[in-house]
């Protein structure tokens, strides 16, 4: 085992329908374990980098902080600042690699344990886990594999660090991409792309933003946003326009002359639901577009 000396999360935010501030569920976990836990806005300041250098540690691990480590305090540990990063680099590096892998049609991603440097993940890596991404997986479905793996190389990846029997090995300089934060633009669905990427992106942001169009009810003059939770590309071929509903079952044409059945979506205030509940209380009918 390892003794735990200090834990560093993002400060509590505001949160829930009164505001209060709300922990992490990394510091709340940490708490309820009596241990230590730090909250600093930021690690740039000489006094919070002294604190750091004071714990004395011999490695540190860092999963999605979300703050920039100064290289103060990467050099502060004895072995290190231990990154578990969730993609095969040097392919996604960036904020955002899960939902930039399955967005991009990869069939395999992993987790590695890399020891920081100054650059964006660009550390050498002492070891992997890998795992594939089915064309029923979502960005949900991944990040928990991921974090299994990552909970279980993380351990292994220290002790190869402490005892010397892991080799740090440099990234290629081959197979670069960046998994640039997900923004506005990525999320409303272009009904006039390919089947296969329409597909990947309502899969590769779900739950969280979520792909997105939206829909005219019957009868109504404002359309509805419908969100776009899960999917699976059809085998149909068809010459309807893009955006056309083909059946009763959310089956959607696409511009490559494919479509995607729409599995799971929400409307705005409502739950997420599996495509024939939501039909139970809104059937949208063949011929109806979507845009």
């Amino acid at each position: 085992g390892h003794e735990i000396a200090c834990v560093f999360s993002q400060p509590p935010r505001p949160a829930g329908r009164g505001k209060k501030l709300t922990p992490t569920a990394v510091h709340a976990f940490a708490d309820s374990q009596g241990l230590e836990v730090r909250t600093p806005k930021s690690l740039k300041k000489a006094p919070e980098q002294e604190a750091f250098a004071a714990l004395n540690l011999d490695a540190a691990v860092v999963v999605a902080y979300g703050l920039i480590l100064p290289q103060a305090v990467l050099d502060a540990p004895r072995l290190g600042c231990l990154n578990m990063h969730a993609s095969i680099l040097p392919r996604w590096r960036g904020a955002a690699p899960i939902q930039r892998a399955i967005m991009a049609g990869d069939t395999e991603t992993g987790v590695d344990a890399m020891l920081m440097d100054a650059g964006l993940d660009t550390g050498p890596v002492l070891a992997s886990r890998r795992t594939p991404i089915s064309t029923e997986d979502t960005a949900g479905s991944v990040h928990d594999r991921l974090m299994d793996l990552a909970a279980e190389l993380a351990p292994f990846a220290l002790a190869g660090l402490a005892d010397g029997s892991l080799t740090p090995e440099a990234q290629p300089e081959e197979g670069i991409t960046y998994a640039h934060k997900l923004g506005p633009a990525d999320q409303k669905v272009d009904w006039n792309r390919p089947a296969r990427e329409v597909d990947c992106q309502i899969r590769g942001l779900s739950p969280f933003p979520g792909a997105w169009c939206e829909w005219l009810p019957p009868g109504s003059t404002s359309p509805v946003r419908l969100k776009l939770l899960d999917s699976r590309r059809s085998g149909c071929e068809t010459s309807a326009p893009a955006g056309m509903i083909l059946d009763d079952n959310l089956l959607v044409a696409c511009g490559d002359g494919g479509a995607v059945r729409l599995t799971r979506l929400q409307k705005p205030g409502g739950k997420p639901l599996d495509a024939d509940m939501f039909l139970n209380g809104q059937p949208i009918p063949p011929d109806t577009m979507l845009f």
